[in-house]
């Protein structure tokens, strides 16, 4: 069982989903539920993206709506990831 606390409940399957994009983008296996065999880099490699993603659109918040409110999910919404 995770220990990771999601604030808002509802954003579990999006959290999920935009978990499982990132490794894909990365190259690295994610499956549903445990990941206990993952190597250290490929872990890493997986939030390093997740990270990168979040940064990409809080810039790009800044820039289009000249406002630090940032939706850190529009890019999944924009790629049809989450429905």
């Amino acid at each position: 069982m995770s220990k990771n606390k999601v604030n808002v409940p509802e954003a579990r399957a999006a959290l999920d989903k935009f978990k499982m994009q990132a490794a894909s983008e990365v190259g690295v296996n994610l499956k549903e539920g445990y990941n206990g065999d993952l190597t250290s880099k490929q872990a890493g490699s997986v939030g390093g993206q997740m990270v990168k993603k979040m940064v990409e659109s809080y810039e790009n918040s800044i820039k289009n709506n000249g406002s630090f409110i940032v939706d850190i999910f529009p890019f999944l919404i924009n790629n049809n990831s989450i429905s």
